[in-house]
């Protein structure tokens, strides 16, 4: 006996949705983290490249943390896809941070 449509598409959207989330929490930790580098090499008189190599590699992994987001937006969209495909329905739910079905198609 398999899982109900609903239920498995209930449990896809809140575990999508925390995806998102995350990716979010992370982009913001990470700029918080990049200010506090540099208000922190200017507060110790450093020197405006000390800590350089940590500062590109930091924005680096921003930078990748923001293609995973673009990714996930294809998710997103691919998932809406197959719920039209399987439920005959094509939409997220009220509340749904990624927005509408255009959107993720002009992310991609």
């Amino acid at each position: 006996m398999g899982m109900s449509p609903d239920i498995a598409q209930m449990r896809i959207t809140r575990e999508l949705r925390a995806a998102e989330e995350a990716l979010d929490d992370a982009l913001l930790r990470q700029s918080t983290l990049l200010a506090t580098m540099i208000e922190a090499r200017r507060e110790t008189d450093a020197g405006p490249f000390a800590g350089q190599e940590a500062l590109l590699r930091l924005t680096k992994s921003h930078q990748t943390l923001v293609s995973a987001g673009s990714d996930l937006a294809r998710v997103h969209a691919n998932l809406l896809q197959v719920q039209g495909e399987v439920l005959g329905v094509e939409k997220c739910p009220p509340g749904e941070p990624m927005g509408h079905i255009a959107d993720l198609r002009a992310a991609s």
